[in-house]
């Protein structure tokens, strides 16, 4: 019986996720969020206690997913900046309906809660900030590797990389056309591989 409640969760959260991640914080209601999750509003309060809770769980099942996926495309390369170039070429040849072209929850809701809401704010601040170690990280395993010089700042790199991601992403989501969304993501791997060493 706990396992199928565990489950009944799981999908309420990923539910929750996908409405949040739409309209917000602010502009989602309680009855968007009965729509969505099929639950009355005392089900919904009796599982995650409040809106603001519900919220923190799916930030936190987003960044899982999105850490997740970053740890496997690394994985999966060849060499550290393979990895990271393939990152972006990943997400520049993404539909409109791919979850990865969405413009990223995290920046959304530290736009949506910044001056409101410091807890949820505070997590999504928390959270792109591991990203950028994770980047940092990859990019001073490739330093390691010799792919790039050991004179180049990796934490400098990786918060311009984040930011290409970020930028990427925003246009990804307001709907350019697809060959020029693919030929961003281009021009962002070509100035990764200016970065290797001779």
């Amino acid at each position: 019986m706990k396992r199928s409640a565990r489950y009944n969760r799981d999908v309420a959260i990923d539910a929750a996720l996908n409405l949040f991640w739409e309209k917000g914080y602010h502009a989602t209601s309680l009855k968007d969020l009965e729509a969505a999750l099929s639950m009355k509003p005392g089900s919904i309060y009796a599982a995650f206690t409040n809106k603001e809770t519900l919220y923190r769980e799916t930030l936190k099942r987003y960044f899982d997913q999105s850490l997740t996926s970053l740890k496997a495309a690394f994985k999966a390369a060849s060499s550290p900046l393979e990895g990271l170039e393939n990152y972006l070429r990943e997400l520049g040849r993404c539909g409109p309906d791919d979850p990865h072209g969405r413009a990223c929850m995290l920046i959304k809701t530290i736009l949506d809660t910044g001056a409101t809401d410091e807890a949820i704010a505070g997590d999504a601040a928390r959270y792109l900030d591991e990203i950028l170690q994770e980047f940092a990280s990859a990019f001073e395993r490739a330093k390691l590797a010799g792919e790039i010089g050991n004179d180049l700042d990796t934490m400098r790199l990786a918060r311009r990389f984040q930011s290409n991601v970020s930028a990427l992403r925003i246009e990804i989501h307001r709907g350019i056309d697809k060959r020029a969304q693919a030929a961003l993501a281009d021009d962002m791997i070509a100035e990764i591989e200016q970065l290797r060493a001779a």
